[in-house]
């Protein structure tokens, strides 16, 4: 419609973006996301070093395992985006980052951390690309770049926020709690996610 084509166009403000319904919950679940992906990413090898006995030298190579994941899921997401839907992606990613988590708690050696490590990253690898791929069909064509750009500064925030939030609770209590730290923003994603899947089917 003209209308729809004008709003192409019409840069929306932050209040108007967040009022849309399940806007807000995108911008959690990409927080979420993010605060996952970079707390592993910069936390793994102190966790193999300080919780799990590792030496600094071997974990800090082991920590490229979570990088070796996410690499070799983004390859495979091309081929398997043919069969299966955004939704279907993502809860398969989130269901694999759940399991590297728990990997990272088994108290078995360092053998299950390093594993999840690997399956953490497979599990990251299709959630940030099929968000947004899936944005303009749950929101819309005239306001998905409106709410990509608001997806990419919860990312930033949760990018910027989340690991020193994790370090402070490693230095004021326990490194080893980098698996459940994991774990409680996983789930929150997953609240998100489903809400807004509710939202679309509505």
């Amino acid at each position: 419609t003209e209308d729809a084509a004008a709003d192409v166009g019409r840069a929306l403000p932050l209040r108007e973006i967040v009022r849309i319904p399940g806007a807000k919950d995108v911008m959690v679940a990409f927080f979420c996301y993010c605060a996952v992906e970079a707390t592993t990413m910069l936390w793994a090898s102190s966790y193999l070093a300080l919780g799990r006995g590792v030496s600094a030298e071997a974990a800090a190579g082991y920590a490229s395992l979570f990088f070796i994941g996410i690499t070799v899921g983004r390859a495979l997401n091309g081929f398997l985006t043919m069969r299966f839907s955004d939704a279907q992606m993502i809860r398969a990613g989130q269901a694999l980052v759940a399991l590297g988590a728990l990997l990272l708690l088994l108290p078995v050696g360092t053998g299950a951390a390093l594993t999840g490590l690997v399956v953490i990253g497979l599990g990251c690898a299709p959630i940030y690309p099929c968000i947004i791929h899936s944005t303009p069909e749950r929101f819309g064509a005239d306001r998905s770049q409106a709410l990509i750009g608001v997806q990419m500064a919860s990312a930033y925030v949760g990018n910027c926020l989340m690991p020193p939030l994790f370090g402070l609770i490693a230095n004021h209590i326990s490194i080893g709690l980098f698996p459940i730290f994991l774990l409680v923003a996983l789930a929150i994603m997953v609240l998100m996610h489903e809400r807004l899947v509710r939202r679309a089917k509505g």
